[in-house]
């Protein structure tokens, strides 16, 4: 059985880097952020839209490389990111993003800490918001019940960190 365990958090946290060490060590596949590749050639601002469309690839992407797993899935993002992004922006999120979080589901969560310096990215919106941003993943994690340990440090220590957690967290006892 593959286990999906979804790295999820604010903007700048190390989510993508921590996702992709994540697999090389446990031998496995991980997907990686639909979002960024579709920004990066989207030749005009994004839009409301957009933000579903992107959450419904990822789903499609993740599909695909569990296909290859081997015992884990790291998914680099997950619906909540889409959720919080689409409310934070618009106000709203769309149904079907708010449906599928509960109907798709991730085994572990790993929440990535905000101790990390934020970087510049032109695709990143809220360096000013880290901490409201976080508080918002932990709610909405907690309040979901979903399983999930936060992530800190930086470098080696967080990839420790995650490793340490997974290689305790008992899979068998599961939503």
């Amino acid at each position: 059985m593959i286990r999906r365990i979804a790295i999820t958090g604010p903007e700048s946290t190390g989510k993508s880097m921590l996702t992709e060490q994540l697999a090389a060590w446990y031998h496995s596949v991980w997907v990686s952020e639909f979002a960024r590749d579709y920004l990066s050639y989207l030749h005009r601002p994004y839009q409301e839209s957009d933000i579903l469309y992107m959450a419904q690839q990822q789903l499609v992407e993740e599909e695909k490389k569990a296909r290859t797993a081997n015992r884990f899935l790291f998914c680099d993002t997950e619906l909540i990111v889409t959720k919080i992004w689409s409310e934070v922006k618009y106000g709203r999120c769309d149904p079907w993003i708010l449906q599928n979080i509960d109907i798709h589901r991730y085994d572990l969560f790993l929440l990535c800490d905000i101790d990390l310096p934020w970087e510049f990215d032109p695709l990143r919106e809220h360096p000013e918001k880290r901490k409201y941003l976080f508080d918002l993943y932990f709610n909405e994690l907690t309040n979901r019940k979903f399983p999930f340990f936060v992530i800190s440090g930086s470098g080696k220590a967080r990839l420790e960190n995650a490793i340490k957690k997974i290689d305790t967290f008992h899979f068998s006892n599961l939503f």
